[in-house]
């Protein structure tokens, strides 16, 4: 009877919280409908700054207190030089813009690289350069064409591009990476896969094994070329595939524009190759990762990455952190309800 009463108390406390957290997503969720579009802001991080500090904290656990003594009076005396410089040098020290994409298949994050590259067109000239640090298996061709043209703003007004690519720039990521005036990259990363890839199930013998009809109305012969559902025909496939070609030819015009110095026919197969064998062939410039560039251009520019964020509404994180909560005690009503069975 003890057991009995114990457990009953345990459910109706389960009971009760889940009715009372149910309710509070409810009214979070229809406060969250009512809001406003959400705006981002933009990130400004010197990365100049950071790379010192690092330095700094390496030095300060390898030097003994002598030396970072003598250090500490020559950096002092050093401060004081470059104070009396400060002004010539901070007018002729060109700035690198950093940018970070790391794209999925529908190319989603071109609506932050837009908004950076806006920003920093509106300050950078072409004393400064810009540096893309890409990562992309490619994806959707209107998602990367828009964001290849995101690149291609900064080309226009001729200041310099540099593509980075540490692990992976193939089919449309790599149709932005072309864009840059060079391109860097990892020995082992993936780079080209030039070409196009459509695919598409179809459950037509499936529905005419069940007795299902399907009816697809359209106007105009190829409206539709393939379906999941319907019967494919010859014509619709040939049309298909007619569509894929002239998508090809446009990646392959676009890289040939970027990079006349290819073989397009032979790089444009639908291959990918690894950093070392895609700089043989020409598709990349030089092997080198993202972070050697930007430790050596610290020396001499000011580096600044931009990123462009959309910060979480009070709603978003109200209800993460009830979930949260559910699952805290949710967990602590199940070990101790094990405890009464025990």
């Amino acid at each position: 009877m003890e057991f009995l009463y114990e457990y009953g108390l345990f459910l109706a406390k389960a009971i009760t919280f889940v009715i009372a957290f149910a309710a509070i997503v409810i009214t979070i969720t229809a406060a969250a409908v009512k809001q406003k579009p959400k705006k981002g802001e933009l990130d400004i991080t010197d990365l100049s700054e950071h790379f010192e500090e690092v330095e700094d904290e390496v030095i300060h656990h390898l030097l003994t207190k002598e030396e970072l003594k003598e250090k500490a009076k020559q950096d002092k005396k050093a401060a004081k030089e470059k104070k009396k410089e400060h002004n010539t040098d901070e007018e002729n020290k060109s700035r690198l813009f950093v940018l970070d994409f790391n794209g999925s298949i529908d190319a989603k994050e071109v609506s932050g690289l837009r908004e950076e590259v806006t920003a920093l067109l509106t300050v950078a000239t072409p004393q400064d350069e810009v540096f893309v640090r890409l990562e992309s298996g490619g994806g959707m061709v209107h998602g990367y064409g828009l964001a290849a043209s995101q690149l291609d703003r900064i080309r226009q007004k001729d200041i310099p591009l540099t593509v980075a690519v540490d692990k992976v720039a193939a089919s449309g990521g790599y149709m932005m990476a072309c864009v840059a005036n060079k391109i860097l990259s990892a020995p082992f990363a993936i780079v080209g896969s030039i070409g196009v890839i459509a695919q598409i199930p179809n459950f037509n013998k499936l529905l005419k094994k069940n007795d299902i009809d399907y009816e697809q109305l359209t106007a105009g012969e190829f409206k539709r070329t393939l379906t999941m559902f319907g019967e494919n025909t010859e014509a619709g496939r040939a049309k298909f595939i007619e569509e894929l070609e002239e998508t090809h030819v446009l990646f392959k015009d676009f890289v040939r524009e970027h990079r006349p110095s290819l073989d397009i026919d032979k790089v444009a197969t639908g291959e990918h190759w690894f950093g070392t064998k895609a700089k043989e062939l020409g598709l990349v410039d030089e092997i080198q990762t993202s972070d050697d560039y930007l430790l050596d251009a610290s020396k001499t520019k000011q580096v600044i990455a931009i990123k462009y964020e959309v910060k979480k509404g009070l709603a978003e994180k109200f209800s993460k952190a009830a979930s949260l909560s559910f699952e805290t005690i949710w967990g602590k009503l199940w070990q101790k309800n094990q405890l009464y069975k025990g």
